[in-house]
């Protein structure tokens, strides 16, 4: 299954990272272009944005500091 991954700080790198690790494959976003580039050196896709993201896949999965960070992703 390819998963769609926002938010790659602290807690989102390594959950990315062991969803590549399971077979999975990502596409995935941050803000941080470092921490972008660490995933994809893992295995992964990057989207230009959380919306071009979430139009690549069936599934999105979010870790994001708090609710109006979320907001901004999930309304545009």
């Amino acid at each position: 299954m390819t998963i769609g991954f926002i938010g790659l700080g602290i807690m989102g790198k390594p959950m990315a990272k062991n969803l590549l690790k399971a077979g999975h494959s990502i596409v995935c976003y941050d803000v941080n272009a470092a921490n972008v580039a660490d995933v994809v050196a893992a295995g992964a896709k990057t989207g230009k944005s959380a919306a071009d993201v979430a139009s690549q896949v069936p599934l999105v999965i979010t870790m994001l500091p708090n609710s109006p960070h979320v907001k901004s992703v999930v309304m545009g």
